[in-house]
Formats: structure tokens, C-alpha cells, sequence
């Protein structure tokens, strides 16, 4: 394809090219740029006219980012490279996309501002966190220009600008470099107000059951002043989409296609030193991105040989030259997400306090006493009891996460909590001794040292990474070196590798299985699941073909003759690797090397236990696609090495999420979708009692389809056979109450569609919408709901911001933080459910840190607490951070500070993000300080009672000083220079 579209550009010009897809759209921008074109690529565009086009948001930003370039790029030779399915819609036309500009010094009328900046399609939130975003917080403006990026914030003095300064992404703070003009091009097409009204219009009398009915999910659909552009412009085709499967489109009549290449042909080869060789005869034109890459293959200019640095991937042959590219094609950009809202409540969320246990957060009250206003959190407990904690010991309090979801809440000064805990940290102190006590041991055998060193292991282990068919994202290499280390160390490796299904952890284990098995030693595989052994024994025995490696599988379905041949290998010390179940487990291996555990918390206590003894002096590599918590991974860490993967791969498509009112005709079109690409569908309903119900309704919707029913209440045989069914296609649709199997890869199952959405957390949802598109297919994800007049406020923004954040948003890194805390109560396993439940996860987890750095006599990351009873007015002011969601995240982390510079660190960031901070802010922050300096010199409580200060010591011995008055800033200054007078006295 390649050669034609060189060729023909060579010699000839046409204003668009048009191609099938993204992947024919980059190769041939590849051949238009090294003819001299300049190109732009737009984005394939598949949405069906009618459709919710939140879900479509990056190429809505691909179209009108490329087209604005388009008609700015002053090049007489340019082309548009176009899919198909993108061209034959209307689109923006030159008029729509002229950008706005603010200037440093211009004034701007706010009013006036918003209502352009939401004619150009940019949405107002909260916090930035994607292109096509602004918000507003008093003086302080951020935006993120579709033209853009990086983010910009611009701070005004009334109406005039003050400042134009980039902000990062994830911290949210901004530069300290200012820029004289900023430009804003539109994300959808920049209307004027009488052609905004008109789309608004007709927006309204579209019958359409998307959750939000604007500019930015239908405005596309109805602005009448788009352009079909292939009238407009000349244009040329790779192909006759008239014999294609594209035949049903309003293909163009006149549409000419490009001519078969006379001169070029496509040249499907890697570069060599042979291939140089060969066809010394021919002028060479090598292309690649940097001289650096040149020198690694030794190439330097002669007479035949031309060396070009391009980041062009060209390969191409004709009867007197080559062009060949030693470039690779770049790893796809994602955009950072924001991630400061991590540990976002909602109004009702299970909360579970340190000492007072589980409770339900009713949200943030400001409460007035003796004159002195401060704000609290408040939780209720059982007989509607209510807890008011202080925002400044919020710190004490973690979201509430269990397996069963469903918590019982706590009474309220009863003491029984306090038992709980005791109980749970006893059991906690019997663990940590156990995990260190098995380290300890680990720790003085000697290793199997497996090493690179040998050339003809080199040379074979390079050939195998090669094939791999891709290349290994930067953490599956990280974690592969490391591993490589460890073999290399004459100690016993204990390695565990977390990442999601699809992120390559069998590759990475493939790695270290491959080097163990060349260097003479055997592999024991243990999976949980039969159906998981038969998967990766068919991806063992394709990766290992070609390079003289013996697979062998165990489980209850291997065949007596195979059991009697894999026993015998086994005795006789023969290298190679077997995969299997816990059947694996009666089996001795003479010559064992490596053991590799895939999910070890599904495996049961008694098998826990054997596979502890098998790995007491092997290499032992775990694997697991739920992550562990930073804290415990640091806690852990002279005891256990941790690799994570959290790249995706490169050609791993973002979800498309898509999230409507329940309606027969959505779901039956989402079904046949997937079907005709010969897909599989998951529909999740979570609640077993009606699932039948469900199952007919589906199938009075479609009576042809194929539908497993499966839930908790199916026994683990039953369902693991018909998953086995389900990855044959022997069914179309699992109907489920949640996805049943998150660790087996079921490629094919590609669309989800959930029912009641509204009744799910936003974690939970970001976790099943990760159960799909886990490889190069387009992922679809439908989020149903009831009434999207029932949903408060709230619930329709998080919903909404659900479709056009497909990728990590401060939603899903909520998500990876409940998978991180379950991941690290799993890693501890010895079925400690009832423990869990008692207390949940966090709390768990942080009194399991404690007992182990105990032990290993190192400090503890607990917080001690002092009560502050202060007669003062402090608070983050919500007229100064309106949103109750950033307040309390911002109490959050300033409560869990445990050291001054991070108050003024925090301090210097809203005053970034927010503008100059109020009176009451300002002691909000000296409080907070007071209390990192009192928990250093051992105070648990300081009151005050009018001028006269008292700060009472753990022993219970006080200490009484006097301020200058009764006002605010002298009580806090009293304390502060009593505080820190010791400090020098220290």
C-alpha cells in the first residue's frame, strides 16, 4: 500500500487521501510526509449519527485539532489522510475553528468569557483534568486547550489578567514561568450565539435518551454550517470501498482510487547487513530517528548508502533503490490524569473510624460553639447515633472496603471495637512473625544462581525476546531485569508481579522460565483453575516452539500415560517446565529451579502450605493481577521484591463507555454490534433473585441468542466448565451478577453492558469496564440506568464524567486504590475474611504494617492524635473551595502530614489553585502545624479557656501559658512560639 501511495504522491496532488482505518491512515502518512506532504491525520471516527458522543471525545479533539492545523499550515503541499467513515460525515469547516486568545494585561468580563469558551464545546468542571476542560474558582481560571498539551491557569486581578501559567496535570500546581498570550482553538466548532441557539434548538427536539442533551453529546449531530468536504476538495482513495464490507455507506460515486505502483513495491523485510549485501547494487536510503541508532548497527554514508534522520517507518523496493526505516513505530501517548481527588466519600459510604469503628459518612457540617466556627466530619453510627470528628483528625478515618460490600454498623462508645481490634492484632502479630520468620529462612539458603552468561544462552534468549511480537512495555523490561538480577545473586529470589490481565505478566514469567530451563533447571507452573492451566499451556507451547523447551501440563484432566511420562522427566532432573493445578503438588521435581504461582490467594490453606515447602530453596515468582498497596510494599520490602506492571500495551484500545437510560433498543443494537464482529457480550445484573427474569427478557429482545447464567450461588465446578464453554463460544452472552473470573482472559467478550449502573460505586464500575477491550479490539462498555430524572446532581456528573474519561481519571485511580487494599489483604490471605469484615481492609492493612515494622524495629507510619479544643474560627473557607469534595481532600492530606514543610507545601498549592487565602483558612493552617509540633513533644490535648492556654502531656501533667488576648491570631501565636521554643531546647 505503501508504494502505491508514494508513488502516486510523487507526481500527482489531491487535498485528502482516503483509507479504511487508523492503521492504513498512519502507514500512509508515512509515505505522503517522505513525498514531500505535509499530513494530517484524522481520527476514525465510527459513532452512528444520533449517538452520545461524550464516549467519542477523542476524536472529536483529533478532528478539530487536525483541520484547524490543516488551514493554518501554509505548505503548498499538504493532504488530509482520512478513514472512510470519518470524511463521509459533515465536518467543522474553516470558519468554525478560529481560536481565541487571551493576552497578559487584556481585561475579560467573566459572564461574557463563559458564555464564548462554552460556544467553542469546552465543558466546565471542577477540576481539569482532559483537553475541552475549564473551570472557574473566583479569580483563578484553568483550561486545557484542545491545541494543547499541557494545561494553563490564569490567575485575573478583577477583570484584568494577571498571569497565563502552565499547571501540571497531576499535582495541579503551576509553573513559575509566565507566557504573554494564550490560544484556545475550539473543541467543537466555534458558533456564534444565533448559530449556538439554533443547535441548542434543535438539540431539545432530538428524541434522545442521553444522560446530558448539549453541545458536547449531540451539537456535532445538528450544527447545519458543517462541510462535506469531499465536495469541497479533491480526493483520492487506497482502495474501492464498493467491493468492501463498506459498500453500505454513501460512498461518492465519483470516488477515484489510487493506481497499482509501476515503479515501488513494498518491501516486507527487517534490515541486515546481509540485505546491504545483497543489493549493493542499488542507492540504499536508510531512515532513522537518531545518529545514535545508526551507530548500533555500525552504518555510515558511502556511494550507495545515503543516511537520512527521519522518524518515518518507510520500507520500499524498485529496480535501482531501497528505502528502508530502523524505526520503531513511538509508543501511543496517554494523557496524565489528575489524581488529587483519590479517596473521594460520597454522602453514605461506609466509613470505619480507628477507634469508634464502622459508621456512614453524613457528609461535612460546620459547627458554631461559644463563637468559634470549625467544620467536622460527620459519621453516624447505630441507633443514629452521631459522631462529629474534627477535620484536623481526619486521618482517623479510612472508606470502609470488604469483600462482602455490605457493613454493620458499630455502636458508639460501647467498647466493642476496641475488643475487635485486640483480637485482629493479635492475630496480625502471629502473621508478620510468620512472614519474617519464612524470609529469615529463605534468606540463608543459597540460590540456584541462573545467569546470562554463556553466549549460546545469550544468543538463544535474544532470539526469544524477539519474538515476542511486540514490544515489552517499560515496566514488563524493568521487571524482567530485575528478575534477571535476582537470578544472578546467589540468594533465593521471592518476586511478586501484580498488573491487570492483558499487561503481560505471562510474558514476563515466560522470561524468567525460558533462562531457568537453559541453564539445566525444571519449572513448576501452579494456577488456580483447570481452565486457566489449559490457556496458558496453549500460550507456553506456542511461545517455546522452535527453541527445544518440553511443556507438560497437570491437572485433572492430563491423562494417566502423561501423569507416568511428566513423573518420570521430573525424576530424571530433564529441564522443562509443567503447568497444572494443586494436582502439581504430588509431584516431586529432582532438578527444580523456579516456581511460578499464578493468584496464590485462590489457592487453599493446605495447598498454601505445600507450596511454601516446595519453594523453601527455589526461585519463587508470584503472580497476581490485583496490585499491593505502596505502604505495604514498603513495609514489606527486606522481606519480599515487588515488580508492578501498569503500562498498558501499546495497542490497547481506551473503553469506549457509553451510559443511557435502560432501553430494549440500546441493548439489542449493543448485541448485535458485538455479534457481527463475531464477539461475545457480558451483562451484568446484580441481583440473582431476578437474573432468570432478565434472561428472558433478553431473549423475547433476541430468541437466537445463546445465554450463561452464572452467580456466587453456581458451584466453582459447574462454573468453571461453562467459562470453558463461554472462552468456545459455545454462548453469545454471560449474564452474571458481576464478572466471575477476573484473572482468565476471555479476548473475545468485548462488550459489557451493566443494568442499574446507578446502584454500583464508581471503583466498582471502572472495574468491570476493565474487563473488556483487554487487547487490540475496540472495547464497548454500556452503563444503564433507570431515570436519569431520579439521579441527584452528583450521581449524573460522576455518570457523565464516566464516558469521556475512559482511561485513568481520578475515578479508576480510585479504583486501583481498592484494588491495591484488597491486593494487600489477599497477599496476607490464611483465610483472615472475618477479621477483614470486622474492621475492612485499610485499618487491616495499616495494623498489619505496624506489627511487621515492629518487629523488624522499624518506625511506624501511625499517626498519634492530639484533641484540639481551641476557642478559634478554623476552617478552609467553602466561599474560598466551594466543592465539599476538594475541602475533604484537602483536610485529608493535611491531616495525615507529619512534618511542617508539607503543611506550607499544601498551603502553597491552594493558594495556586485557589487564590489568596482568607483569615480562616490562614488558622486553619497554624492549627495544623500545632498539632505536627505538639505530637512531636508528647502533648495529647490542648484547650484553651479565654487568654489562658493548657497543653496536657501524655502523663497527664500540664502545662498552662497565656495569651496577649482573647483573639484568634494571639491564641495561635502563644502556642506556636511556646512550641517552638522547645524545639531549640531539644
Amino acid at each position: 500500500m505503501q508504494s502505491e501511495v508514494y508513488e502516486y504522491f510523487l507526481n500527482n496532488h489531491k487535498d485528502i487521501l482516503i483509507c479504511e482505518d487508523d492503521k492504513e491512515a498512519f502507514k500512509c502518512s508515512q509515505a505522503t510526509k517522505f513525498a514531500g506532504y505535509e499530513s494530517f491525520i484524522l481520527p476514525d471516527f465510527r459513532a452512528v449519527k444520533g449517538d452520545d458522543l461524550r464516549s467519542f471525545y477523542g476524536e472529536l479533539i483529533g478532528i478539530s485539532k487536525e483541520l484547524n492545523s490543516f488551514y493554518k499550515s501554509k505548505a503548498k503541499k499538504k493532504v488530509i489522510i482520512t478513514p472512510i467513515k470519518t470524511i463521509l460525515n459533515p465536518l467543522p469547516a474553516k470558519s468554525h475553528l478560529k481560536s481565541i486568545f487571551i493576552n497578559f494585561g487584556e481585561r475579560i468580563e467573566q459572564n461574557e468569557f463563559k458564555d464564548e469558551i462554552s460556544r467553542l464545546g469546552y465543558e466546565v468542571v471542577d477540576i481539569v483534568q482532559m483537553q475541552g476542560e475549564i473551570s472557574f474558582r473566583g479569580e483563578i481560571i484553568d483550561v486545557f486547550p484542545i491545541n494543547s498539551d499541557e494545561p494553563f491557569r490564569i490567575l485575573l486581578d478583577i477583570d484584568e489578567v494577571e498571569s497565563i501559567r502552565k499547571f501540571d496535570l497531576i499535582t495541579q500546581i503551576s509553573d513559575k514561568f509566565e507566557l504573554e498570550s494564550l490560544e484556545i482553538s475550539p473543541f467543537i466548532a466555534n458558533l456564534n450565539k444565533d448559530e449556538f441557539d439554533k443547535m441548542s434548538q434543535k438539540i431539545k427536539s432530538l428524541q434522545n435518551n442521553s444522560l446530558i442533551d448539549d453541545m458536547n453529546s449531540l451539537g456535532f449531530w445538528v450544527i447545519d454550517s458543517f462541510i462535506n468536504y469531499l465536495e469541497n476538495f479533491s480526493f483520492i482513495s487506497i482502495k474501492d470501498f464498493k467491493e468492501s464490507e463498506l459498500e453500505s455507506l454513501n460512498i461518492p460515486k465519483n470516488l477515484e482510487v489510487l493506481p497499482k505502483a509501476k515503479i515501488y513495491k513494498d518491501l516486507d523485510i527487517t534490515f541486515s547487513n546481509e540485505l546491504l549485501e545483497f543489493h549493493k547494487e542499488k542507492h540504499i536510503k536508510i531512515l532513522a530517528s537518531s545518529q545514535a541508532i545508526f551507530e548500533s548497527f555500525d552504518l555510515k554514508n558511502s556511494d550507495n548508502v545515503e543516511l537520512i534522520k527521519s522518524d518515518l517507518i518507510l520500507n520500499l523496493i524498485s529496480k535501482d533503490e531501497i528505502i528502508i526505516s530502523l524505526n520503531k513505530k513511538a509508543s501511543k501517548k496517554r494523557t496524565r490524569k489528575a489524581s488529587i481527588v483519590i479517596d473521594e466519600l460520597k454522602i453514605g459510604d461506609f466509613v470505619v473510624h480507628e477507634n469508634h469503628g464502622i459508621g456512614k459518612f453524613a457528609g461535612l457540617e460546620k459547627i458554631t460553639v461559644m463563637g468559634a466556627t470549625k467544620e467536622f466530619v460527620s459519621i453516624l453510627y447505630q441507633n443514629d447515633d452521631k459522631l462529629l470528628l474534627p477535620v484536623e483528625n481526619l486521618n482517623l478515618i479510612d472508606r470502609y472496603i470488604a469483600d462482602s460490600g455490605a457493613a454493620i454498623l458499630d455502636k458508639l462508645g460501647k467498647g466493642s471495637f476496641a475488643k475487635i481490634k485486640e483480637r485482629v492484632r493479635v492475630k496480625l502479630f502471629e502473621i508478620a512473625s510468620k512472614i519474617i520468620a519464612l524470609a529469615a529462612k529463605r534468606e540463608l539458603i543459597k540460590g540456584k544462581v541462573i545467569s546470562l552468561n554463556n553466549p549460546l544462552i545469550l544468543q538463544e534468549y535474544s532470539e526469544f525476546t524477539s519474538k515476542a511480537g511486540f514490544v515489552y512495555t517499560k515496566d514488563q523490561q524493568s521487571a524482567i531485569d530485575s528478575i534477571i538480577k535476582d537470578f544472578q545473586s546467589g540468594k533465593v529470589m521471592d518476586r511478586l508481579i501484580s498488573g491487570d490481565v492483558g499487561f503481560g505478566k505471562t510474558e514476563v514469567a515466560m522470561n524468567a522460565s525460558f533462562l531457568t530451563i537453559k541453564n539445566g533447571f525444571q519449572v513448576l507452573f501452579f494456577v488456580p483453575t483447570t481452565l486457566l492451566s489449559s490457556q496458558h499451556y496453549q500460550t507456553l507451547k506456542e511461545r517455546f516452539n522452535g527453541f527445544n523447551i518440553d511443556v507438560y501440563k497437570c491437572d485433572r484432566f492430563t491423562s494417566t500415560a502423561s501423569k507416568n511420562a511428566l513423573k518420570k522427566a521430573l525424576n530424571d532432573g530433564k529441564p522443562l517446565i509443567c503447568i497444572g493445578t494443586h494436582a502439581l503438588l504430588n509431584l516431586k521435581a529432582s532438578n527444580l529451579g523456579l516456581i511460578i504461582i499464578d493468584e496464590e490467594h485462590k489457592f487453599g490453606v493446605k495447598q498454601k502450605e505445600k507450596l511454601k515447602e516446595l519453594s523453601n530453596n527455589s526461585h519463587l515468582l508470584s503472580m497476581s493481577a490485583t496490585p499491593i498497596p505502596r505502604s505495604l510494599n514498603m513495609a514489606l520490602s527486606s522481606i519480599k521484591s515487588y515488580s508492578t506492571l501498569l503500562t498498558p500495551p501499546d495497542d490497547r484500545l481506551d473503553v469506549r463507555t457509553i451510559v443511557k437510560e435502560f432501553d430494549e433498543k440500546i441493548i439489542k443494537e449493543a448485541i448485535l454490534r458485538e455479534l457481527r464482529r463475531g464477539g461475545q457480550i457480558f451483562y451484568v445484573h446484580n441481583h440473582i433473585a431476578s437474573i432468570n427474569k432478565v434472561k428472558n427478557e433478553l431473549l423475547e429482545i433476541l430468541p437466537n441468542l445463546k445465554i450463561l447464567v452464572l452467580h456466587s450461588k453456581i458451584e466453582q465446578k459447574t462454573t468453571e466448565n461453562e467459562i470453558e464453554k463461554f472462552i468456545n463460544k459455545e454462548y453469545d452472552l454471560m449474564l452474571c451478577t458481576s464478572i466471575v473470573e477476573s484473572g482468565i482472559h476471555m479476548p473475545n467478550a468485548n462488550t459489557m453492558i451493566v443494568n442499574n449502573a446507578n446502584k454500583f460505586g464508581m471503583a466498582d464500575l471502572h472495574q468491570l469496564r476493565g474487563r473488556v477491550g483487554r487487547s487490540s479490539i475496540q472495547g464497548y462498555c454500556y452503563f444503564l440506568i433507570e431515570d436519569k430524572n431520579a439521579l441527584s446532581k452528583d450521581s449524573l456528573k460522576r455518570l457523565v464524567a464516566l464516558e469521556s474519561n475512559s482511561f485513568l481519571g481520578s475515578g479508576s485511580v480510585l479504583a486501583y486504590h481498592d484494588l491495591e487494599i484488597r491486593g494487600g489483604g489477599n497477599l496476607v490471605g490464611e483465610a483472615q475474611s472475618g477479621h477483614i469484615e470486622a474492621i475492612g481492609y485499610s485499618l487491616y492493612l495499616r495494623m498489619l504494617e505496624d506489627e511487621i515494622n515492629a518487629l523488624l524495629n522499624k518506625k511506624s507510619n501511625t499517626l498519634t492524635n492530639v484533641d484540639i479544643k481551641l476557642s478559634i474560627n478554623a476552617f478552609l473557607n467553602s466561599e474560598f473551595i466551594k466543592e465539599d469534595r476538594l475541602r475533604l481532600d484537602l483536610y485529608k492530606r493535611l491531616s495525615k502530614a507529619q512534618d511542617e514543610s508539607e503543611i506550607y507545601d499544601i498551603k502553597a498549592e491552594v493558594e495556586d489553585r485557589f487564590g489568596k487565602i482568607d483569615k480562616f483558612s490562614k488558622q486553619f493552617f497554624w492549627l495544623m502545624i500545632i498539632k505536627i509540633l505538639a505530637i512531636k513533644h508528647g502533648f495529647k490535648q490542648i484547650s484553651n479557656y479565654e487568654m489562658n492556654i493548657t497543653l496536657t502531656k501524655l502523663d497527664d501533667s500540664k502545662v498552662v501559658i497565656k495569651s496577649n488576648s482573647k483573639d484568634d491570631d494571639d491564641i495561635l501565636e502563644a502556642i506556636l512560639i511556646y512550641l517552638r521554643k522547645l524545639d531549640k531546647t531539644k
